[in-house]
């Protein structure tokens, strides 16, 4: 197995290219873009040293899934998968703030809480919760949307308004969308017994309307429990049996690295890299109900450059 850790296109029309922590992003004349999932990882907002195979394919197959199962809530950027790793679509100018849905309470937002935190992007926590009981509603939590190399930061949505990052209206819509779209990602989950817990959501505008852009309900964008057992799990205290990317940043944290000045990436080994990747194909299964056909990844670069270029010939 090989895998895609950077591209370096040039494609017909193209007028500039975006390296982001794990997609890399061809603009194409004024209206269009190719996405090219990698097979790059990130966990603290760090790109670890090792691609992860199959990890592309499986974060591009599950995102066109559901962005195609979601239209009718939210107009979206998709218009095409020409390749296993790659999504084409309209360009849309971003807004530099991401939805955080969550619905239960874990994770940063735990880890927040435990140190006596009781209010996370303004939004008021009640006192006497535990770790991953579910809110009586779902939270918006948004943060800043980060350059590479710099960390995402919470942001209350009076700052967001008040700073003009978003104009108020367009605002609103997202709310709106972030929390619709949450509640249609927890009844597909729970047909495949999981439990949705958090996500994130990013918007943009395209030509005076706002569209769901990037990815949507993948391993990286969002955790899920396992709906079997999760409320014995809980009320023993237990930890909760996940399909998120949240084994990997345990993993990471368990060798003594939080993306902090100073510290080391651990060593990541075939076995680990391996490791990786099951859990991903793990993941893909669990959150469709389809089994993951592995595609040929011999020469991945020249496979992707083709199949864009036969889709941009079109």
């Amino acid at each position: 197995m090989s895998a895609l850790t950077s591209t370096n296109f040039s494609f017909p029309g193209q007028t500039s290219v975006y390296h982001g922590k794990v997609r890399d992003v061809y603009f194409i004349g004024e209206d269009l873009l190719c996405m090219v999932a990698t097979d790059r990882i990130s966990a603290f907002d760090v790109i670890l040293p090792e691609g992860i195979p199959y990890k592309g394919q499986i974060l591009n197959q599950i995102a066109a899934k559901f962005l195609n199962a979601t239209r009718d809530i939210v107009p979206n950027w998709l218009l095409a998968t020409p390749d296993p790793m790659v999504s084409v679509g309209y360009r849309c100018e971003g807004y530099p703030v991401e939805m955080i849905v969550r619905g239960y309470l874990c994770g940063s937002a735990w880890r927040a809480y435990k140190s006596g935190v009781r209010e996370i992007c303004g939004v008021k926590l009640p006192d006497g919760m535990r770790e991953n009981e579910k809110f009586p509603s779902p939270i918006i939590t948004p943060t800043t949307k980060a350059e590479i190399g710099t960390h995402d930061e919470d942001i209350s949505r009076e700052e967001i308004l008040s700073r003009g990052l978003v104009p108020e209206k367009e605002y609103q819509k997202m709310e709106q969308y972030a929390l619709a779209l949450f509640a249609r990602g927890q009844e597909i989950a729970q047909k495949h017994g999981l439990i949705l817990v958090d996500t994130k959501y990013e918007f943009g505008n395209y030509k005076g309307q706002v569209m769901l852009m990037d990815e949507v309900h993948t391993p990286d964008s969002s955790r899920y429990f396992y709906a079997e057992g999760y409320e014995e799990r809980f009320a023993a205290g237990e930890a909760q049996r996940q399909l998120s990317k949240e084994f990997v940043r345990e993993w990471l944290m368990s060798n003594g690295f939080q993306g902090k000045a100073g510290q080391q990436v651990p060593e990541m080994t075939p076995a680990i890299v391996q490791s990786i990747t099951d859990r991903y194909v793990e993941l893909y299964e669990g959150i469709t109900g389809d089994p993951f056909v592995r595609e040929e990844t011999d020469d991945l670069a020249a496979r992707i450059e083709n199949n864009i270029r036969s889709y941009l010939s079109k």
